[in-house]
């Protein structure tokens, strides 16, 4: 039984995690406290504010998770905590409590990659095998990854721009919806007539698996400047285009990771995994589940609640790298940045 804390970014996560006799997680409890309404009025997560909403809610939610769990501190085998990549305030208010946590109790203290934990979510809820194919995508990362086991990554491609996420919240701003962004896009594309305008699909057929997702922003900022002022049709018009470009450029991305996959991890892929709150785009879904399908693979992607960033998923990491005797010591270090792959070569981001 692992305590998990979550504060990379603006959400603050507490749960309690535990392993049934057939080695699936079982949540005890997960709280979450989502910051959305004290950076809507920024139009995005505002450092300095997410740090001190992590400081106020963290250890009320801790409290919650164990007494949701019907535990005590004494009671849980260790303490998981996000200890990056992300905010690095946020980072260190969460890993500053895990450690004090940890000392008080006594327990060993598991320094998490908040990457692997999306990576490692589809075994807490379908128990996949190794070696599987991950898509993460999310506001901060887009990257498909061959999952060859804790801890072991090999990064095949990832976006040389904008994460998918960004280009959502972006897309959404520029058409004037509200924060975050990718919900509202969602929403409006189901209203959309995805046809209407001529959008790029970058990177398509490209050899290496890597995403571009600026051309694509810029071309619904030339279209939406073309009819200002817009009207409701317009929007989800370009929303649809917007997100059917989106998921013809993920399709083709993730189909050529899937034939560069064997190279890579030694045998065929065990599964298709989506994670990271993008994952819960339904549109996206339904492509890469007929990708699965073709490839005559499962499609795992988590349910909706654990696609955000969540208390539980660090718990899950945090017990899978416990059963391996991966625990850390107290000196261990927040990290802005943390690539899961560490011999890859430098995102052209800069984010992970």
């Amino acid at each position: 039984m692992v305590l998990g804390i979550e504060t990379t970014c603006d959400e603050t996560g507490a749960s309690v995690v535990t392993q049934d006799e057939e080695g699936r997680g079982r949540i005890l409890s997960n709280e979450v406290l989502s910051q959305i309404a004290q950076h809507a009025a920024y139009g995005g997560v505002v450092p300095e504010i997410a740090a001190r909403a992590h400081v106020e809610s963290l250890d009320l939610l801790v409290a919650r998770a164990l007494d949701r769990a019907g535990c005590k501190l004494k009671d849980i085998d260790a303490v998981a905590v996000a200890a990056g990549p992300g905010l690095i305030g946020g980072v260190m208010v969460g890993l500053t409590a895990a450690k004090a946590l940890a000392l008080v109790a006594g327990k060993p203290l598991i320094a998490v990659n908040h990457l692997e934990a999306h990576a490692l979510t589809a075994r807490m809820t379908d128990r996949i095998a190794f070696p599987f194919l991950l898509l993460l995508v999310s506001g901060g990362h887009t990257q498909l990854l061959a999952v060859r086991g804790v801890g072991d990554y090999v990064r095949l491609g990832t976006t040389i721009d904008d994460a998918i996420g960004e280009a959502f919240d972006k897309t959404a701003k520029m058409l004037g919806l509200p924060y975050p962004g990718g919900p509202h896009v969602e929403k409006e594309a189901a209203q959309g007539d995805p046809a209407r305008f001529d959008l790029p699909r970058p990177m398509l057929a490209r050899q290496k698996p890597d995403f571009s997702l600026s051309g694509l922003k810029t071309a619904i900022r030339i279209e939406a400047e073309k009819l200002v002022p817009l009207s409701h049709t317009d929007v989800s018009d370009l929303c649809a285009g917007f997100q059917a470009a989106i998921v013809d450029v993920v399709v083709d991305r993730t189909r050529t990771a899937l034939r560069g996959f064997r190279a890579a991890a030694g045998q065929a892929p065990t599964a298709l995994v989506v994670a990271g709150g993008v994952a819960a785009n339904e549109g996206i879904r339904r492509g890469l589940r007929r990708l699965a399908a073709e490839a005559g693979l499962k499609l795992v992607a988590p349910p909706h609640e654990l696609c955000a960033d969540n208390g539980a998923m660090i718990a899950w990491a945090g017990l899978e790298r416990l059963s391996l005797g991966m625990i850390d010591d107290l000196t261990v270090a927040a990290r802005p940045r943390w690539p899961l792959d560490r011999l890859a070569e430098p995102s052209p981001t800069g984010k992970a």
